[in-house]
This record gives structure tokens, C-alpha cells and sequence, in this order.
């Protein structure tokens, strides 16, 4: 059997909506699921994909904009649901027709693709991310964390490509018109990483292999492309149009890790 590269897709990162997709041969696994039926199976389609050929859905956590619309989905395709016992409190048991619980300190491994899943400090009940490998390429996802931890930090040294969160920058955030506790929520331990405070993540990890690297999950109000862009550059000495960005609507296409 040909053996293809490890590959990953965004179908929209943001506020509004969270989908991420990894491929590996016939093996297609959904990160998160913000969207709604219609909107998912548009998304998917410009991907080249239609709902059949998903494999397993992954949850990170229990936020609207990664879990809205797991439950429709599960339900439509019966594929399994792989989440932490935290993240599945959250739902009512008939929900999920085949809900498989992970725990975020185990790996596990679906057809061609192993997985890693870590925990991360955010306001939810359980939340995890995750590193996926073919065992050659590592491919490693960070959002919804409001600051790095040194397990984050060993987990995500030496991968071939990073989506990672750049949710906002801390000026723009500090004199938006947000509620002050709306403010030191996202700013907060517990919250979303900064542009700064990915930059500094970047400082801190072995990037000599990264192939891609991936802002994600950046805020409409209290972010921009270029200031993204600039920040990331910078840390890793590299030209501001090599970071790519998954965007709300537009996503990202996909890239594959040779």
C-alpha cells in the first residue's frame, strides 16, 4: 500500500467556529466540530472530503465553538467521539451514539495515525489538545490554553509542524471595549495565548524540524494577520509570509509534512 504523507487541514479557526482535519492514507481524523451540519459539510467539501470519509472525531473541550456541533454529527454518521471523562460531562449520554473516553496522560492509536493527547490549562472541565505522528511526522495542536506549561513545552519540541494559538495581542485586547472581566479572562492563566506569549513558546521549544508552523484561533476583534505574522517571524528569524494563518472562514488548505 502507498504510503502517503501526514497531512492537515483547517476548516475554520476562530470565535465562530473550530475544525481541524489530519489524513494519513485512508485515515481522516476531525479535531473539534464548531460548525453546523450545513456549514461542515461546505467546509469539507472544499477540502475534497464529504462526511464519509471521516474516520473518528476529536474534542479538545466543551466550548460552543469546538463542540456545537459534535452531537449532529456523531449522531448522523455514528464514527466515534473521542473525549476526556471532563469534556463528556458536558453531554447527555444519548447524544453520542459511540463516545470513546481517552485519557490526556495515554496515547492511543486510530488506523494510521498515533496520537498523543496532553493536558492544558484552560476554563474548562477536562480540556486536552493533541500531537498526531505517522511515526515518522509529528504534527503537533495547541489552542484554548491561557499559558504554556513545561509539559507543553516538551510535548511540542521537535515537531515537523505546529497549529498553534495566536488568539490575540495583548494591546489591542487591553484598550478593546470589552468587559474588564471579559478582558482578564482571556489574559488570564486560564484563558487564550497572546501573540507575545506563543512567540516566547517558541523561544523555548526545538523548532529545527518544524516544516510548518500555523497561527490559529485568532480573535477578529483584538488580533490582526500582519501583527501575527510580525511577532511569529521574529521569534523564529524566518520571513513574516512563511506563518501561515487558519482563518475563521476561509480555514486552511491542505498542507502536507514531507
Amino acid at each position: 500500500m502507498h504510503k502517503g504523507p501526514l497531512s492537515f487541514a483547517s476548516l475554520g479557526s476562530g470565535s465562530r467556529g473550530n475544525a481541524t482535519l489530519i489524513r494519513k492514507n485512508g485515515t481522516c481524523i476531525l479535531v473539534d466540530c464548531g460548525f453546523s451540519m450545513v456549514q461542515l459539510q461546505r467546509r469539507l467539501a472544499g477540502l475534497g472530503l464529504a462526511l464519509d470519509d471521516l474516520s473518528a472525531i476529536l474534542v479538545t473541550h466543551e466550548h460552543g465553538d469546538h463542540i456545537r456541533g459534535v452531537a449532529a454529527l456523531a449522531r448522523k454518521t455514528s464514527i466515534p467521539v473521542w473525549m476526556t471523562p471532563g469534556t463528556a460531562m458536558h453531554l447527555k449520554p444519548a447524544e453520542i451514539p459511540v463516545l470513546q473516553l481517552l485519557n490526556c496522560h495515554q496515547s492511543l492509536t486510530i488506523d494510521d495515525i498515533h496520537i498523543q493527547p496532553y493536558p492544558v490549562p484552560h476554563d474548562a472541565r477536562e480540556p486536552c489538545q493533541y500531537v498526531f505522528s505517522d511515526g515518522n511526522r509529528r504534527l503537533g495542536l495547541l489552542t484554548d490554553t491561557g499559558s504554556p506549561t513545561q509539559h507543553i513545552l516538551s510535548v511540542l519540541s521537535r515537531c515537523d509542524a505546529l497549529i498553534i494559538e495566536c488568539n490575540h495581542d495583548e494591546e489591542m485586547l487591553a484598550n478593546s471595549s470589552y468587559p474588564e472581566s471579559v478582558k482578564a479572562r482571556i489574559g488570564g492563566s486560564l484563558g487564550h495565548l497572546s501573540n507575545r506569549q506563543t512567540a516566547e513558546l517558541l523561544n523555548h521549544i526545538d523548532c529545527s524540524k518544524l516544516q510548518h508552523l500555523v497561527a490559529a484561533h485568532l480573535s477578529e476583534q483584538n488580533n490582526t494577520v500582519e501583527r501575527v505574522r510580525q511577532t511569529l517571524s521574529r521569534a523564529l528569524g524566518c520571513s513574516p509570509d512563511w506563518v501561515s494563518i487558519a482563518l475563521q472562514d476561509e480555514g486552511l488548505a491542505w498542507r502536507d509534512i514531507s
